[in-house]
């Protein structure tokens, strides 16, 4: 009798180990399809939130020159003549060549971000050095331009003409300013070995604002010195 009760139990514990596995419930990650993994892990977000930033102020610069070129519309085409007579003409040939300078600086800096993308962090230094000099060399070119218009009579009470065009052009000269601030922050930052391909937010940021005051130039240079 033991012997029978004994072996019952042995065919029991035989039939319940070799059962199937029981099925998965429909829903999450049933069937032979993965389960999606949502987007916490599809990567982090394309723009950082220094990017962002940077995008809202350059929404807020765009929206500023876009206020004061309209102005300068307004005024450009009132009927009066314009430039008004016995004023000193703007030096539209030195400007022009002044304008190719600031767009180079561009092309330079596009250079120094792509040196910092591959890790180079001399061709990133000697990069930044030409564009913040080519920064420079653009502001001292307007600088002395300034300077001749003034001793021409060319001034601020001179008239809508005058203000009109030492608001836009200044406006932007100094916005180039500040720009090289920040390239010659930048650039003491990279001979400190601040900045690597992992951490390159620093001159991305600056580099948005600085194609943004190149690219204001040209448009800036087509409506107040050739229009």
């Amino acid at each position: 009798m033991i012997q029978a009760l004994t072996k019952e139990k042995i065919r029991g514990s035989e039939d319940t180990t070799f059962l199937p596995p029981a099925e998965r419930p429909p829903g999450n990650g049933g069937g032979d399809r993965p389960a999606d993994p949502g987007p916490a892990s599809s990567g982090g977000p394309i723009l950082g939130n220094a990017q962002l930033a940077m995008l809202v102020v350059i929404v807020a610069e765009l929206m500023f020159f876009a206020g004061i070129v309209g102005a300068f519309i307004v005024f450009r085409f009132s009927g009066q003549a314009w430039p008004p007579p016995f004023q000193p003409r703007l030096p539209v040939a030195i400007t022009a060549v002044n304008t190719l300078f600031l767009l180079a600086s561009s092309y330079t800096f596009i250079q120094a971000h792509r040196g910092l993308r591959q890790g180079d962090t001399a061709k990133l230094f000697a990069y930044l050095s030409v564009t913040c000099g080519l920064g420079a060399l653009f502001l001292t070119i307007q600088g002395y331009e300034w300077i001749r218009m003034l001793s021409f009579g060319l001034r601020l009470s001179s008239g809508v003409y005058a203000s009109t065009f030492y608001t836009i052009i200044g406006a932007h000269a100094l916005h180039v300013f500040f720009a090289v601030i920040w390239l010659l922050t930048v650039l003491v930052r990279t001979r400190l070995g601040h900045f690597s391909p992992e951490r390159h937010v620093g001159v991305t940021t600056c580099g948005m604002y600085w194609h943004l005051v190149v690219g204001l130039w040209p448009v800036l240079f087509f409506l107040v010195y050739l229009m």
